[in-house]
């Protein structure tokens, strides 16, 4: 279940699974007429949404209903409480989202991705930690399969970078300079860098700014988008990205030394804290987006590879906060919860 406009309709429906949806939006800050408007409009779907919510619940009589944290979760899981149903939420960032602190005290269990994130909540006694899933294709391939997979195999380590899957502006200026710099200084690394759909557009002129043509660095490629994500960052010595849940959960399950530069433009601030977690454990450097620059970046890096003891010690510190079978456990723990209710 989910909203009329969610990504998941897409995605679950291509998956082969049935989908109902629930007419829930969000609400915005800003007071602009068109933004008070689709306030309105989602005061009116939270006052309707629970009795969609139990609607659904009796056309399908569930056993369980977890929540992922998104807001078609509220109407459903408050509903799945009221009616008996067992509840859990799952929480992929390190401080809970508004749909999961307004659902705290209805739901049975609430799994997270780090024990650091327990602090985070009033029933700490429900808190389990599970980690967050990560795909296989993560693990097929060991390291040096990879690398030679890729063909970057000759003993330079490999970088790889992404902003998301639009890019950003001035961090993909940033990578420009970056390169630029990789190149001037004999190409000691791979690099990837994924640009993003925007930001793929306007690489040609950072490039070209930064003095650089790729032509003459097969070394350094920048790429839409990196369709073989799992294989390449299987194969890479350094990651640096933004600090989404997934990407987190897949650096940690990986044990993949970061630099991580956490968007400021998201709700609560949460990426930073995502990072945080990262590099207070001494996994990941963490640059906020006001301090960060290319220059910066490539003495991070460089300070990181050609330094093989510190790569390790990172290496182990990821590890340690990672989950490779967060799947099962998230599955062993709900169906312990139903078991439980059925007794």
């Amino acid at each position: 279940m989910g909203a009329h406009r969610g990504i998941e309709k897409d995605l679950i429906e291509k998956a082969g699974w049935p989908f109902r949806a629930i007419e829930v939006s969000s609400f915005h800050r800003s007071l602009t007429p068109k933004e008070i408007k689709h306030n309105f409009i989602s005061l009116r779907n939270f006052f309707r949404s629970p009795g969609e919510a139990k609607k659904l619940l009796k056309e399908f009589p569930a056993d369980l209903v977890v929540g992922t944290g998104g807001y078609a979760s509220y109407p459903m899981i408050q509903a799945a409480s009221k009616l008996g149903i067992p509840t859990a939420i799952h929480e992929s960032n390190a401080i809970p989202g508004l749909t999961t602190r307004l659902l705290e005290n209805h739901a049975d269990l609430i799994m997270v991705g780090f024990e650091e994130c327990r602090k985070n909540y009033k029933h700490p006694d429900k808190v389990l930690v599970t980690g967050t899933p990560v795909r296989g294709d993560f693990f097929r391939l060991t390291k040096k399969q990879a690398k030679q997979k890729l063909g970057m195999d000759d003993g330079r380590p490999l970088i790889v970078s992404f902003w998301g899957s639009l890019g950003a502006t001035e961090m993909n200026r940033e990578m420009a300079e970056f390169l630029a710099l990789e190149a001037k200084n004999g190409l000691p690394f791979h690099h990837v860098h994924g640009a993003g759909a925007v930001g793929c557009k306007h690489m040609g002129e950072y490039l070209a700014e930064a003095k650089i043509d790729l032509s003459k660095t097969p070394e350094l490629e920048v790429r839409e988008y990196i369709q073989d994500m799992g294989v390449m960052m299987r194969a890479a010595d350094l990651v640096l990205c933004r600090a989404g849940a997934s990407t987190i959960s897949e650096l940690t399950a990986l044990g993949m030394p970061a630099v991580i530069i956490p968007s400021p433009n998201v709700v609560n601030n949460h990426q930073e804290h995502n990072a945080q977690v990262l590099a207070s454990a001494g996994g990941a450097v963490m640059i906020l987006e006001k301090d960060s620059s290319g220059q910066k970046l490539y003495d991070t890096a460089c300070g990181i590879l050609h330094d093989t003891a510190r790569r390790k010690e990172m290496s182990a510190a990821m590890s340690s906060l990672g989950t490779i079978d967060a799947s099962e456990k998230i599955l062993d723990a709900v169906m312990a919860l139903v078991r439980s209710s059925k007794k």
